[in-house]
């Protein structure tokens, strides 16, 4: 296969796509595989709190990150790693020059990473002229991070095996206070953790007719770990939940507040003690990301 460069009116074109962040409003560990992973079952959903990336399309080869990320080695980074791949796959003959306006924090359990990676499939999907299905850049995606595929799909979901099984499901769009302490955690090191809780019971699907995902009868898993290894989490977990429903998303750090309105979440940030990072962000059934590529490819 190979990507269309003939009358390519996106070639030198500089677009900015959504990359957004995800909360994880429950995240159950119900088993471990033989290579490794963990079977899931989690609901993602989006927030309207984004990183930016700016692509333009160039009929030279190269793949050129302007704004490396301080810490992470260049060809480790996924946005790199995830254009290398689509280039690979589609043997496209252009190539992109991208920067990042990266907001989301690292370490937090947000997904930006794996998000700043889907973005890049998508997007380059589109502005190569690849056509590859959204199922085949799943595929793509999968060998790049777990949460990559729901990042690609675009659409809150109940997701099963390693996250990349997804069904769709749209949770109350609530207001969130995301808020994180002074600390960044490694996914790596969470799920390779020996008292990691590996066998919650399977969920009955009739269990997710609901619109309150955060109550007792759905957890965070690696919370439990987490919260007895980083005190600072542990600290802002309980003064948060003394105000409203609160529970980590992902491995953490991040902790997520629901409240019934922008108001009220901005109230709760402006008591937080002292150290911590936070913003305020609505729950999203639908990635912003599928706007922008919908409007682009109506313009093609």
């Amino acid at each position: 296969m190979t990507c269309s460069s003939t009358s390519n009116s996106f070639i030198n074109k500089t677009i900015d796509f959504p990359s957004p962040a995800k909360i994880n409003l429950f995240l159950h560990v119900v088993g471990q595989r033989q290579d490794g992973y963990h079977n899931l079952e989690t609901l993602f959903q989006f927030i309207d709190h984004s990183d930016t990336l700016t692509l333009t399309v160039t009929e030279t080869p190269e793949i050129a990150l302007l704004t490396p990320i301080e810490g992470v080695n260049y060809d480790d980074n996924l946005i790199v790693k995830a254009a290398r791949l689509l280039k690979s796959k589609s043997h496209s003959r252009l190539g992109v020059k991208i920067s990042i306006n990266k907001i989301l924090p690292m370490g937090g359990g947000l997904g930006g990473g794996s998000s700043n990676a889907a973005t890049i499939l998508v997007a380059l999907n589109l502005l190569w002229q690849c056509n590859l299905s959204l199922d085949e850049l799943s595929d793509l995606g999968l060998s790049l991070g777990a949460d990559v595929p729901i990042f690609i799909h675009g659409f809150s979901a109940f997701a099963q095996g390693v996250g990349d099984d997804l069904t769709a499901i749209k949770p109350q769009e609530s207001w969130y206070l995301i808020s994180k302490p002074e600390c960044s955690i490694s996914t790596k090191e969470v799920f390779t953790a020996v008292d990691l809780p590996r066998n919650t019971k399977k969920l009955e699907l009739s269990a997710l007719n609901t619109s309150d995902f955060i109550n007792d009868s759905f957890h965070n898993d690696c919370q439990t770990l987490v919260i007895k290894q980083y005190p600072e989490v542990a600290k802002l977990l309980a003064w948060l939940v003394e105000y409203a429903p609160s529970r980590m998303t992902g491995t953490g750090a991040c902790i997520f507040t629901r409240l019934s309105s922008y108001q009220e979440a901005r109230s709760l940030q402006a008591k937080l003690p002292k150290g911590i990072s936070s913003f305020v962000a609505q729950g999203l059934n639908k990635s912003p990301l599928c706007s922008v590529i919908a409007k682009l490819s109506q313009n093609k």
